[in-house]
């Protein structure tokens, strides 16, 4: 009988997670002491990404993981939502029309 080889494992490479508000720090959208005094900037707008609906109908939502009940990026996940938005619309923005000047 041939000698059994066992299975390669899988190494996994452990990332950095964070939570919701220092997201929101890592992403530059408040500082580190206006999070220390409990300020939410941000924090509502990263929420609402990760909660839009799969099929894509309010947009793609954003990677992230939920643990235990709480909403967790990893240092990827942030990056990729980064990508996302780099250089994007703001929301209500559209091309403008010139008006027609009436004939005088």
């Amino acid at each position: 009988m041939p000698a059994r080889k066992t299975p390669p494992t899988k190494t996994l490479k452990l990332e950095g997670f964070r939570n919701v508000g220092e997201a929101a720090v890592r992403l530059g959208f408040k500082t580190q002491a206006e999070h220390e005094a409990g300020s939410t900037k941000g924090e509502r707008w990263l929420r609402d990404g990760c909660n839009r609906p799969e099929d894509g109908s309010e947009g793609q939502p954003f990677p992230h993981h939920r643990m235990n009940g709480y909403l967790m990026f990893s240092d990827t996940d942030l990056a990729e939502i980064a990508a996302m938005h780099r250089n994007a619309r703001t929301q209500g923005a559209r091309r403008r029309r010139r008006r027609l000047q009436p004939a005088a």
